[in-house]
């Protein structure tokens, strides 16, 4: 009987306290870079490895009016990446049929045509049932200033903080140049 009062004690104490297991904190490299992908090469790569970057994920495709937005990405790479910033390029094909190349021509397409340096990972879905697992969690973020929901079209922008928290979404028609990004990025960097 003493350990059923000590069963009903201890969870008295909790429920007051408001604190049960699903909200104690995650594990270390747990959240939005929990999760494993591929690079365009075909390498398995584990996101976790970003933990402590400011994060732009953006999806991209070679076939698109915002196609020339990869200048201002690689601009962006260019300019904050020795302060611990990162481009995540991921190729998707499923905004009118605009990425419809193999691994091998996305990357051909990138460095021949703007000279891409950034992080490029595999073509993968990014809305509906096959979504990957990352933009599954990516889209149910309630990040300002477009909220959660499906990415609408290609060079939808994700801004992930140094602590793995998206801080940021911002729709395709936001340029990588956009003062606002631009402001929020430095910010994130100085955090």
């Amino acid at each position: 009987m003493s350990r059923w009062l000590a069963f009903v004690a201890a969870a008295v104490v909790f429920s007051a306290s408001g604190v049960w297991a699903a909200d104690a904190p995650k594990k270390e490299g747990a959240g939005v870079l929990n999760h494993k992908m591929k690079t365009l090469a075909g390498k398995d790569i584990d996101l976790s490895q970003y933990k402590g970057k400011v994060i732009l994920v953006v999806n991209v495709a070679s076939r698109c009016g915002y196609t020339p937005q990869y200048t201002g990405l690689q601009a962006l790479h260019d300019k904050y990446g020795k302060d611990g910033f990162v481009v995540l390029g991921v190729p998707c094909n499923q905004f009118g049929s605009q990425e419809p190349g193999t691994s091998q021509d996305i990357a051909e397409f990138c460095k021949s045509k703007y000279s891409v340096s950034f992080d490029m990972l595999e073509k993968v879905d990014v809305n509906g049932e096959g979504a990957c697992a990352f933009y599954k969690e990516l889209t149910a973020v309630d990040a300002k200033p477009k909220g959660a929901g499906p990415v609408k079209w290609n060079f939808e922008k994700f801004l992930i903080g140094r602590d793995s928290a998206v801080i940021g979404r911002y729709p395709s028609s936001v340029a990588p140049d956009d003062e606002k990004l631009a402001a929020t990025i430095e910010a994130a960097l100085k955090k």
